[in-house]
């Protein structure tokens, strides 16, 4: 009669501690039912991107001395810099230039270490493409600006306080 006592109290604390987690999980599943949703309608409506973004590169063909500092530090040794030597004054003269976003892994390295600062991050994140092919950009796609987000007349832009983006950041991961 002992030993059935025992028992009893033993199950009566694991249907305490079953319910104590299964209230836990009905606690987070309404502390969730009660925020506002972070969807964002894409196409019409898009966040602006932190200020340390890594987007597409922006290069200026006007400042490459041809160096190639930025396929040196690049983990894959992406850019393709394709330059002729003068001999007269010795130095390079860049012919062309070029980065494959279907490969580039937005290290940023490329950036950072250019000498001449001709290569720069935008916010542009939209580099999707049905071909392949049309991700390697030469100079003079990479050459040009893409409208920023917020200049868009077209697009609403919405931004995320820093307080949602965190909540967002833990849930996530």
């Amino acid at each position: 009669m002992f030993s059935t006592l025992i028992e009893f109290r033993s199950y009566g604390q694991q249907a305490v501690e079953a319910a104590k987690y299964i209230g836990q999980g009905f606690a987070v599943t309404l502390d969730h039912s009660n925020r506002s949703p972070i969807t964002v309608q894409y196409p019409y409506e898009k966040i602006l991107s932190s200020e340390r973004f890594r987007g597409r590169i922006h290069f200026e063909f006007d400042k490459c001395i041809a160096r190639e500092v930025c396929v040196r530090v690049c983990p894959i040794n992406l850019p393709v810099v394709d330059w002729i030597l003068l001999r007269d004054i010795k130095k390079k003269r860049l012919k062309s230039y070029s980065i494959d976003f279907g490969v580039c892994i937005f290290r940023g390295n490329c950036v950072e270490y250019c000498p001449t600062n001709c290569l720069s991050m935008t916010e542009e994140y939209e580099l999707s493409s049905y071909d392949r092919h049309e991700l390697n950009q030469d100079q003079t796609a990479l050459g040009r600006l893409p409208l920023s987000t917020s200049q868009d007349a077209s697009i609403q832009v919405l931004s995320i306080s820093s307080n949602s983006l965190s909540k967002s950041q833990k849930l996530l991961g």
